[in-house]
């Protein structure tokens, strides 16, 4: 029986202090593969294989996609990418992103989980939101082992205390207990794989895929189709941007945000235009006209107190420069709100 040789990691937030200690602490000739996924914005440049190269004496590099699985190595996803296992190689792909982000820590897990099975240990570190909690689950389902952070170690707990709370975890502990821990359970024998992915009593009911038209997705517009239940719910769209619940909320929160920036850039855009055409008619001597565009000044000006304050709070940030329109700030008047 081959042990738990495939060993898939996931961190967020405060995820390189806590990967620099446990790959640290790991023997450098372990007989297994481990993949690690750290969540990056997609324009940042990852240094994380050159920082945990300096902790350990088993290679570390990048993943490229369809490099062979050897074990001994570390593979990490490359920034902008997810890292997915395949049987005996690696694939990188550009894929539609999970709850936000690429790479994905569930993408991780649940390849390596459809692939290898119960020689699949899954670790979920330091980080936000509940990214890493339906991967590790489907590690869970078959056979695997799931192991997290103890959530009042990590810097960030979200993660380990999403995962605690919803998968039925074999091992809970501290980071500094992570890398004997991962040694032993190597030199396990990693059993048989189920005959069918089994679902952990009392966190997944019955499987459910249906279209969910209440929702849209937040990256595409797509209609989201809803996936699971339980601990396993997610949404996913056509093009394959998938959320948990708590991740489509963030995302819809994110896109919230931006849609009224857009709408108060056009009130003030409306609001410019309108004061600039009632000095025009100011100077025409046209009162009638300079009344008009008046009112519509005064509509703006009550319509981007809404918004600012949906954006910014009851204060609107008022007295903050950049919260002051260009034309509050022509007429030498405070926003309104």
């Amino acid at each position: 029986m081959p042990g738990h040789d495939i060993i898939t990691i996931g961190a967020s937030a405060g995820g390189v202090e806590a990967l620099i200690a446990l790959i640290g602490g790991l023997p450098s000739d372990l007989p297994a593969a481990l993949f690690v996924v750290l969540h990056l914005p997609p324009t940042a440049r990852s240094m994380l294989p050159q920082i945990l190269e300096r902790t350990t004496r088993m290679p570390v590099s990048a993943a490229v996609g369809g490099a062979l699985i050897e074990r001994g190595r570390i593979y990490i996803a490359p920034v902008d990418n997810h890292l997915m296992l395949d049987d005996g190689f690696v694939r990188v792909v550009r894929t539609a992103k999970e709850n936000g982000h690429r790479p994905a820590v569930d993408a991780l897990f649940r390849t390596a989980a459809e692939v290898y099975g119960p020689r699949v240990v899954g670790v979920v570190l330091s980080g936000m939101r509940d990214c890493g909690t339906a991967g590790l689950l489907e590690i869970k389902r078959r056979g695997g082992i799931a192991v997290v952070q103890d959530p009042r170690d990590a810097l960030f707990p979200e993660m380990p205390q999403s995962a605690r709370d919803n998968v039925p975890v074999d091992h809970c502990v501290p980071l500094a207990r992570l890398p004997p821990l991962l040694a032993d359970l190597v030199q396990q024998s990693a059993g048989e794989a189920p005959a069918e992915a089994e679902s952990p009593r009392g966190l997944v009911g019955e499987k459910v895929e249906a279209p969910e038209i209440e929702f849209t997705c937040p990256d595409c517009g797509g209609n989201l189709t809803r996936n699971g239940d339980g601990a396993t719910l997610t949404f996913q769209c056509k093009v394959g941007h998938r959320y948990s619940p708590e991740g489509l909320e963030d995302v819809q929160a994110d896109a919230l945000e931006a849609a009224l920036w857009v709408a108060l850039r056009t009130i003030e855009d409306t609001a410019a235009l309108a004061h600039r055409m009632a000095a025009r008619a100011a100077e025409r001597n046209q009162p009638h006209v300079r009344a008009h565009f008046e009112e519509k000044v005064r509509v703006a000006e009550e319509r981007g107190a809404l918004v600012r304050r949906a954006l910014l709070g009851p204060g609107g940030g008022n007295g903050a420069p950049w919260a002051r329109s260009p034309w509050a700030r022509a007429r030498g008047a405070p926003c309104s709100g």
